[in-house]
């Protein structure tokens, strides 16, 4: 019996597979639990159609994430931090405080997650990466000023 997974199974199949199995271990298995459905014509045709629009967001979201990055590449987020001598901040300056600042000055919003940083302790500009999506990564200047 052909079936259509809906989800993954452990050793027969991924989501979105179609696969011949024994019927006794679909009706008996698979159907019961939800993890899979017959691959009748309309099925096999709804697999298809959630495959293409699935296809279509994930360029959509690559393209949205390029041109922010390209975006990000271009500006400098200036932030103010109360510092010592020889350019050392009391404390840190952290990737929730670099987003705020973005948003602030520019009205982009970053979750804070996508920026790989470590805490920035010292005055003058430091390269922040930002990953948007595995092929758009970009590099944002972070300026930190004496206050």
């Amino acid at each position: 019996m052909k079936v259509i997974f809906l989800k993954d199974v452990k050793g027969q199949g991924k989501k979105g597979e179609i696969k011949e199995l024994s019927e006794g271990y679909v009706r008996n298995f698979l159907l019961p639990r939800g993890l899979a459905k017959e691959a009748t014509e309309g099925n096999v045709k709804t697999l298809d159609a959630q495959k293409r629009s699935d296809e279509k967001r994930k360029e959509q979201e690559k393209i949205e994430a390029q041109e922010l990055a390209k975006k990000i590449d271009e500006i400098t987020v200036k932030i103010e931090g109360k510092a010592g001598e020889g350019g050392r901040l009391f404390g840190a300056i952290s990737s929730k405080q670099v987003v705020d600042a973005l948003e602030k000055q520019f009205g982009m919003k970053v979750d804070k997650r996508k920026l790989d940083m470590e805490a920035i302790r010292t005055l003058g500009v430091t390269q922040v990466k930002v990953k948007l999506h595995p092929e758009a990564i970009a590099t944002l200047k972070v300026h930190v000023v004496e206050q």
